[in-house]
């Protein structure tokens, strides 16, 4: 439970970093700039505490990870640009959490009946605290690209657990690989290429390290616990980002994220029971 909480705090703070670099960058080139930086600091630590490069297999299933990650990415950002953003966000983060408790719950058996509870507490959780202020009407053609964000975000916690038992940050290198190169085609397409302006790469180098820090934890995680838990407990992340962006920016939080926020607790009193 503590590495999954971690990793729920240490992705939302990646995420309020990269969200204020974004503000006066482009998102596609703050993504791929913080994974180069999170490449490189892998690609020092892996050999140094890993050693060898593990089995075939497990790099396949690192590629995967980034492969599904870049999709959940492109998605996520394409839904928020184009679609209701009220419901983007909100259901790729649910749909994200949910995919890998189902493939759980098949895996390894059902949990604890307080446990189960806390788990359907904390995916309520997760929609009001994603969810915005104000929710536009929404279309049916809205519900695409969130699906596929939270099913690429799904199927790369799942890729992960399968790997974390034996190896965890060579597996890593490769998700980074293929996503930067595949979020790399969609800036050469969208000729998004723009450099950073300088008094953001600090920002950007540090959400790339706190998004390594948060994969890194969440494989523990998994390796240390169920899939099921693990997942729901890190995508609790919104709630960080909520808490920086009302400490450091002071914003202030909507009445559904203050629902959220509660609930959360909740949640994490059942999982914890």
């Amino acid at each position: 439970m503590i590495f999954g909480l971690s990793s729920a705090a240490i992705f939302g703070a990646a995420d309020f970093c990269g969200g204020c670099a974004t503000k006066k960058n482009g998102v596609c080139t703050v993504i791929v700039l913080s994974q180069l930086f999170s490449l490189t600091l892998l690609a020092v630590l892996a050999p140094a505490i890993e050693g060898a490069i593990p089995s075939p297999e497990k790099m396949v299933y690192g590629g995967l990870a980034g492969f599904f990650g870049a999709i959940g990415l492109a998605c996520l950002y394409r839904g928020l640009a184009v679609g209701t953003m009220g419901v983007v966000a909100p259901l790729s983060s649910v749909i994200g959490a949910a995919l890998p408790v189902i493939v759980g719950m098949a895996t390894e058996g059902l949990p604890a009946a307080a446990t189960m509870a806390g788990m359907a507490i904390a995916l309520v959780s997760i929609w009001f605290l994603a969810r915005p202020r104000k929710i536009d009407s929404l279309r049916t053609a809205d519900l695409a690209l969130p699906v596929a964000a939270g099913l690429g975000f799904g199927f790369f916690f799942i890729c992960i657990k399968q790997v974390s038992a034996s190896s965890i940050l060579w597996p890593l290198v490769a998700a980074r690989i293929v996503s930067i190169a595949a979020l790399t085609a969609v800036l050469v397409c969208r000729k998004e290429g723009a450099p950073p302006s300088r008094n953001q790469l600090g920002l950007i180098v540090l959400a790339g390290f706190l998004d390594t820090a948060g994969n890194v934890l969440f494989a523990l995680a998994t390796r240390f616990g169920r899939l099921d838990i693990s997942t729901i407990l890190t995508s609790l992340y919104p709630a960080s980002t909520i808490f920086l962006a009302w400490f450091i920016l002071k914003e202030r939080l909507s009445g559904g994220q203050w629902a959220g926020v509660a609930s959360a607790l909740i949640a994490l009193v059942l999982i914890a029971s």
